[in-house]
């Protein structure tokens, strides 16, 4: 390669750092948190635009054109895969096909204009995964010391490839010396609660692939829904695999008769996504869970349970007490089971469960009590731990690891086993000072079900918000880890759960682009992170992303708005806000935002009727299609629910649900807590109001909340369907309203409840809005709220 197109002071800083920085990753995967590279001098910043960014890049002069003619040579069939990888890639996102040549035709091609692409042994030292990627004007050199390394050489070099105004295709010169920082750099994918396709599951993988991810967590059975075939138990899927959604959604809207949500993976189909994964080194580990969450393996076969009850895969979400039992033939169940999967996936891990195994029916059960003096297990949590040590005796004889969340740490563990650590750090902490490897997956940071921002275009889910700041800041290597235990840090994993994920494109938006921020952290060294950076390369990581059909949420990227208005005056001053911190520029005329609009600095004062629209720009583009924010004296009198306030007595668990209906298409979404139904107007202006017109709904209530119960609180009905009742200066204050509920809302699902208020009340107050009565099977939700004035 000619390298006369880098500087010699670039040379030396390559050279400098290079040594420290692949000493340091040629320890993975037995070091992997320790596998970061000197750190690089501050001055030096991202030269080019990658996610996740390189451990060391050294930027060239000029750019290598890439067009159709381009030939790739590989040397070797793994170099052959990889470079016909490369080659299908660049043609389904910039539509350019470079050449694969054959042995023949690549011997006079050694030359000019070409891309090699070459396992070479002699950079096996430089650690898993690790790659060289030398571009000049002149030609592409990728080379790595194993097939891993080689892919994701190969994927840098298609990140870099962009087109310009003429339609060219090319990639600027540069050096990049990379491995990943973590060994474990994970996702994980939950059919269960609702079932992704094949192609589906394809297109995560494919993604995860693009970000240098190489774990897929197949979460696989739960209580609501078992998805892969076990041939010697067909009933796991003809019964396990179906459930009758709640409410409207169960409901064949053409005959009126229930309505099955049903869907799982034959072997075949397992094998296929397997194969397809390691084609792109992603290991699949797939899930099977016990003793806990197993409602649906239960109601298949009744026998494995620990209860009387007839059971059904659930409709609901939360924490069940529907147990597997301690029986001897249950235990000879999972390992059946463990029979038909451990050929399945080759990985080196089989996840066991174990979570959220509440122990009630244990402790009710005389057989149970009577299985654990059998088994010399003292408490139901050592019952517990017995069976994951079978498993894990069972596995081990089979070549395989147990792997299961951060609950089988609560009773005695195998020291072989391996603890995903999601109820924060600790878990992990404690499994690593006892020796145990540990993956990093806290709900706090990296679970994407999460909420990303507080906007009302947000889906379905948990608005208690994990933003791209907290994902990307996250660190899984505590602070307080001794040194000598660092190394049982495998690496991280963000969760997708789909309990409120209806729709692909809804999951899509919730783990686009947050998992780039996941990517960075498992593979960027961490001296090398920086947020900033981040969010520079991150519009170009978007333009990757609609040219490889990548769907990713637009709320971060769109601008939102808060008003505060005096009526009398007939003004308001709005607030502009980018979620990412991005420029704002707006509008005040009705037209479209560009770069040259008025820059937002500070809270815009606005005569109403008024209409911004606004956009969120990097380096002159905007990056999501702008939104319009009309105020008149008439939308300034409603809230919605999104813009209500949690009540300060209304518990923990703020959801973001779906209505029940219709059957298809799309549904109305409502930010509740399901604790204590109720809402806050805070600073509502009461002068001149004669009510309030609440708008509302009923939704089927489909939660299970174990020992959580019991913190579930409402006010006691005064009539026979209940009250909507509105207090002043928050719940606490004088109830200046009281409208009796009807039975049930109207034909579209809603009804307009209209509350007169007092005549003195008056001046800013804090309403505080709640729903009495304790109405489940349902529950009242509020949809927006409307000061009617006299």
């Amino acid at each position: 390669m000619n390298r006369s197109t880098f500087s010699r002071s670039a040379q030396l800083l390559c050279v400098a750092g290079l040594a420290a920085a692949l000493a340091a990753c040629s320890g993975q995967p037995q070091s992997p948190a320790d596998a970061t590279p000197a750190q690089a001098p501050a001055a030096e910043a991202p030269a080019i635009s990658l996610i996740p960014l390189p451990a060391i890049a050294v930027p060239g002069e000029g750019r290598f054109v890439l067009s159709p003619a381009t030939p790739l040579l590989a040397d070797g069939d793994a170099a052959r895969t990889v470079a016909g990888q490369f080659a299908a890639l660049v043609a389904k996102g910039l539509a350019v096909e470079p050449r694969l040549l054959d042995g023949t035709d690549a011997d006079g091609a050694e030359a000019k204009g070409a891309i090699r692409f070459s396992i070479d042994p002699s950079r096996a030292g430089a650690g898993a995964e690790s790659y060289l990627l030398e571009v000049t004007p002149a030609g592409v050199i990728v080379s790595a010391g194993d097939a891993a390394g080689l892919f994701y050489g190969a994927m840098s070099l298609a990140q870099l490839a962009t087109v310009d105004d003429a339609g060219a295709v090319s990639v600027p010169a540069v050096r990049i010396e990379d491995a990943p920082r973590f060994a474990w750099r994970g996702f994980m994918m939950d059919p269960s609660r609702h079932f992704w396709s094949v192609d589906q599951v394809r297109q995560v993988i494919d993604a995860m692939a693009m970000h240098k991810l190489n774990t897929l967590h197949w979460h696989l059975t739960d209580d609501q829904g078992w998805r892969v075939e076990i041939k010697q138990y067909p009933k796991l899927t003809e019964i396990g695999g179906c459930r009758i959604p709640a409410g409207d959604g169960g409901i064949e809207p053409s005959t009126g008769k229930p309505r099955q949500y049903c869907g799982f993976y034959t072997q075949d189909q397992v094998r296929e996504i397997v194969a397809y994964a390691a084609a792109r080194h992603i290991t699949v580990v797939p899930e099977l869970n016990q003793p806990g969450h197993a409602t649906a393996a239960i109601a298949a076969y009744p026998e494995l349970g620990t209860t009387d009850q007839k059971l059904v895969p659930s409709s609901e979400w939360g924490v069940f007490p529907n147990l597997f039992n301690t029986e001897e033939s249950t235990i000879t169940f999972l390992e059946n089971v463990m029979d038909e999967l451990i050929p399945l996936f080759p990985g080196t891990y089989l996840h066991v469960g174990g979570d959220e195994a509440v122990k009630d029916q244990w402790e009710a059960s005389a057989r149970v009590q009577e299985r654990m003096r059998e088994v010399g297990a003292k408490t139901e949590m050592e019952m517990q731990s017995h069976i994951v040590a079978r498993l894990q005796k069972y596995l081990a004889a089979h070549g395989k690891r147990l792997i299961g969340w951060d609950e089988i740490l609560e009773g005695p563990m195998p020291a072989e086993a391996t603890v995903m650590s999601w109820r924060g750090i600790e878990g992990g902490l404690k499994a690593a000072r006892e020796g145990h490897d540990v993956v990093m997956t806290p709900s706090s940071d990296l679970y994407l079900d999460y909420l990303q921002t507080h906007s009302p275009d947000e889906p379905p889910g948990r608005p208690a918000t994990i933003p791209m700041r907290q994902v990307y800041d996250f660190e899984p290597v505590p602070k307080e880890l001794e040194e000598s235990q660092r190394h049982h840090i495998l690496g991280l994993q963000a969760n997708m759960w789909t309990e409120h994920t209806r729709t692909f494109e809804r999951l899509q938006h919730n783990v686009f682009p947050r998992l780039a921020a996941v990517a960075e952290t498992g593979w960027t060294p961490k001296e090398r992170k920086d947020y900033a950076g981040f969010l520079r390369r991150l519009p170009d990581q978007l333009e990757r992303y609609r040219h490889w059909g990548v769907g990713y949420a637009q709320t971060p990227f769109q601008v939102d708005a808060t008003a505060e208005h005096d009526r009398k005056a007939g003004t308001a001053t709005v607030t502009l806000e980018s979620p990412l911190a991005y420029e704002v520029r707006y509008t005040t005329d009705g037209s479209e935002p560009t770069a040259s609009s008025t820059l937002y600095k500070a809270p815009v004062p606005v005569t109403l009727p008024a209409q911004l629209r606004a956009a969120a720009f990097a380096d002159g583009h905007a990056l999501a299609t702008a939104r319009t924010h009309t105020y008149d004296a008439t939308s300034l009198l409603t809230r919605t629910d999104e813009q209500l306030a949690t009540c300060p007595d209304a518990g923990r668990l703020l959801l973001r649900l779906e209505d029940d209906g219709p059957a298809d298409g799309e549904r109305a979404i409502f930010n509740t807590t399901i604790f204590y139904p109720c809402w806050q107007w805070n600073g509502a202006d009461l002068d001149g109001v004669a009510s309030m017109k609440v708008r509302a709904g009923k939704i089927p209530y489909y939660f299970q909340l174990a020992h959580d119960e019991p913190a579930r609180r409402f006010e006691p009905a005064r009539s026979a369907h209940g009250e909507l009742d509105i207090h002043a200066d928050g719940c606490g204050g004088e109830r200046i309203a009281s409208v009796p509920l009807p039975a049930k809302p109207g034909a579209d699902g809603f009804v307009d409840i209209v509350a007169e208020l007092p005549q003195g009340v008056a001046g800013k107050r804090d309403l505080c809005l709640r729903f009495t009565g304790d109405t489940r099977p349902t529950m009242w939700v509020l949809d927006r709220a409307t000061l009617q004035l006299r």
